[in-house]
């Protein structure tokens, strides 16, 4: 297990994209991102796994991003609304999941709540080296 360099600038690149890019509200606050593990997978090379948690402050939003990668969603704590171009919006709880494909454009991706924080892990599987988030106008 491993963690890489820009893991720690995923979490400066998410936090200040949102900030910057704010298309859901421009008030919302950003996403707090914090690394877990990478690991390149031998079986399928040029693949890894890269795993993180987000916290959404109470009435957090991301902005419109893709990913570029499979992205499995698993709520930990809160509630999360989350969804994709074309799909509709899913209201999300703990235990609950979502997926989002390499094609999909994130267009929703915020806290249900505006007075409690909600936390969820993200597993992506990706092209190895390839960005983790990027901002969609």
């Amino acid at each position: 297990m491993r963690i890489h360099l820009s893991l720690c600038l995923l979490a400066l690149t998410w936090s200040g994209s949102a900030a910057a890019h704010g298309q859901q509200r421009s008030d919302a606050p950003p996403p707090v991102v914090t690394p877990v593990m990478t690991e390149a997978l031998p079986d399928y090379p040029g693949k890894e796994v890269l795993m993180i948690t987000v916290e959404y402050p109470p009435g957090g939003a991301d902005p419109v991003h893709r990913h570029d990668a499979h992205g499995f969603i698993y709520v930990l704590e809160g509630s999360i609304v989350m969804g994709v171009k074309g799909g509709k919006e899913v209201t999300l709880t703990p235990g609950q999941s979502f997926h989002e494909g390499p094609q999909d454009v994130h267009t929703v991706g915020r806290n249900a709540s505006r007075e409690k924080p909600a936390k969820f892990l993200v597993f992506l599987l990706k092209d190895a080296g390839a960005p983790v988030f990027t901002p969609v106008p």
